[in-house]
Formats: C-alpha cells, sequence, structure tokens
C-alpha cells in the first residue's frame, strides 16, 4: 500500500468514526499559510487564493465560508495535487493537504456572497487568519463597516489577525461633477452615489454646500477641495444633523461619506470657506498707505 492510499483510506476511517460536533472539523494540524488572499473585481466574482508551506505531514486548511466552485490545488510548479475535502455539515469547509516538498496553492471561487443594490455590491467576510483582499485596479474608493477607504493606487487592503468584516464598492463608479465658480477660480465637487442629485449650490456666505436627493439609505461620498470648504464638517438632512464619515487625501481632498435614513435637502455645512476678495480690499488699501506715507513725507522735506 503506498503512502498516498494510507491516508486516504485514514480519512475516510476518521471520517466515518469521528462523531458530529459544532466546532469545524478537520484532520492533522493546521497549515502554515504563507498567503491567504481574496480577490475582487468588476463582474462581482470572488476568487480565493492559499499558499501553504511545503510539510512533511497531512495538514488541514480552513476555507472561508460560502459557496465553493472551481475548487483547484496545485503545486508551485502548476501540477495538480492529491487531497479531501471535509465538511463538518454546518457550512465549515477544510482542505486535506497531504505531506509534499513544495508549497501547495488552493484556489477557488465564493458564489453566493455579493449582495447587489444596483451597482453597489455589498459583502460579509470572515477568516480566522490574517488575509489580504485584493481589488481590481478601476476600484478607488470602497466601504469597510461603513467607513469610507480611498485606495489611493494601491492595490487593497490588509485584514490583520483576521476576522470579520462588511465591504461595500461600487462595481461601475457613477460619478455626478458639479463645477464651482469663485471670482476667477473654478472647483470641482466630485458626488460619488447612484442617488439623484438635485438643486446643487454652493453658499459662500454660510460656508455649505447643498443639494437636494430623492432616495433613502443611499451612499453619498461628496469629495471637496478643502480649500474651497475646510472643516471641521457638520452634516445636515432637512436641517437635522447626521454622522458622516470624512478622510483627506494627498491632493488636500476631503471626501465626506453619508447615508441618509430618508429623502429631503443634505447641507455638509464647514468652519473655514475660500475668502472674498472684496474683504482684502480694505486691506491692501491700508497696508499701501502705511508703506506710502515715510515716502510722501521724506519727498516733501527736499
Amino acid at each position: 500500500m503506498n503512502k498516498k492510499s494510507f491516508f486516504i483510506i485514514l480519512l475516510v476511517v476518521l471520517v466515518t468514526t469521528t462523531p458530529t460536533i459544532s466546532a469545524q472539523f478537520s484532520i492533522g494540524q493546521q497549515a502554515n499559510q504563507k498567503l491567504i488572499e481574496v480577490n475582487l473585481d468588476t463582474t462581482g466574482i470572488i476568487y480565493i487564493k492559499h499558499v501553504i508551506s511545503s510539510t512533511n505531514n497531512p495538514v488541514n486548511v480552513n476555507l472561508f465560508e460560502g459557496t465553493i466552485s472551481n475548487l483547484i490545488i496545485t503545486n508551485e510548479v502548476g501540477e495538480e495535487k492529491d487531497s479531501a475535502m471535509v465538511d463538518d455539515g454546518y457550512g465549515n469547509k477544510s482542505v486535506m493537504i497531504f505531506p509534499s516538498k513544495q508549497k501547495s496553492i488552493i484556489e477557488y471561487n465564493l458564489e453566493d456572497k455579493i449582495s447587489m443594490n444596483e451597482n453597489l455590491a455589498d459583502i460579509t467576510i470572515s477568516y480566522s487568519e490574517e488575509f489580504a483582499i485584493k481589488f481590481s485596479d478601476k476600484f478607488n474608493l470602497i466601504y469597510v463597516n461603513g467607513n469610507p477607504i480611498s485606495l489611493d493606487g494601491k492595490k487593497g487592503i490588509n485584514v490583520n489577525g483576521g476576522g470579520e468584516l462588511n465591504l461595500q464598492y461600487h462595481i461601475n463608479v457613477p460619478e455626478i461633477i458639479k463645477n464651482v465658480q469663485w471670482e476667477e477660480d473654478e472647483f470641482n465637487v466630485e458626488i460619488i452615489s447612484d442617488v439623484e442629485i438635485n438643486d446643487f449650490n454652493f453658499e459662500q456666505t454660510s460656508k455649505s454646500i447643498s443639494f437636494k436627493i430623492n432616495e433613502e439609505d443611499k451612499i453619498i461620498t461628496v469629495k471637496i477641495p478643502e480649500i474651497l470648504l475646510g472643516g471641521p464638517y457638520v452634516t445636515l438632512l432637512n436641517d437635522e444633523k447626521i454622522k458622516h464619515s470624512k478622510w483627506l487625501d494627498n491632493e488636500k481632498n476631503v471626501s465626506i461619506t453619508i447615508k441618509p435614513e430618508s429623502t429631503g435637502q443634505i447641507t455638509i455645512i464647514g468652519t473655514t470657506v475660500i475668502p472674498e476678495f472684496s474683504m482684502f480690499i480694505p486691506l491692501i488699501m491700508g497696508f499701501l498707505i502705511v508703506l506710502t506715507v515715510p515716502f510722501m513725507k521724506k519727498f516733501n522735506l527736499h
């Protein structure tokens, strides 16, 4: 009897004789995972990859929870490996990797994990060990547990220590650009949302930006040049204060994210605003007078 056949028979005996328990079922020691990666693209498909260190003993690898398809296990040179999948009957699946002098690579898709609200994808994902989430390069803005994160050219995020998180992102990013003309300068205010935006307005005197929405429970991110409207900020829905999240990017643009629970007027109020040019006229004239008077006195003495 060869070594591979022995491990397969041992696995069958253990599965048929071990009583069912609520904890995740596993055989052998836990694998040393060099990489755990979740890949998300614009099609909404979740692609998972585990890279396992070489081992002299059978090791167990827990898979992500969900409907698993297209499972394939290879070694580092692409040769398909023998393995066995175990399901504990509670939705927890794992794979036994037989002894190997090479790294093992487990790849599969997760189905039925993403829910869609128009083009906003929503997924809750968890794993007991540290894992990375990588995104298509078309993604720039994501929401982690409701908080906006700008990728700013980065490939993804790392979930240190593992755990559960809720992730949302737009499959096709709906960008609405509103132009603000002030004196001789022009500013772009970017709104990222599926919701229709009406009656957009920038008020210099009240230090505010406002617009109307006709849908509720939609994520809205407003990207504002900080020089146009500075913080701290207050966000209102029909004159009632609502929660918001914000971050400042490397280009000094402030992004404010809200999720209004009803329709109506959204108002973002800042504490600083680009000043009117007329405010500087008295200061400039006074400064010129201070500089001119000594020269006039000197001229009169001659």
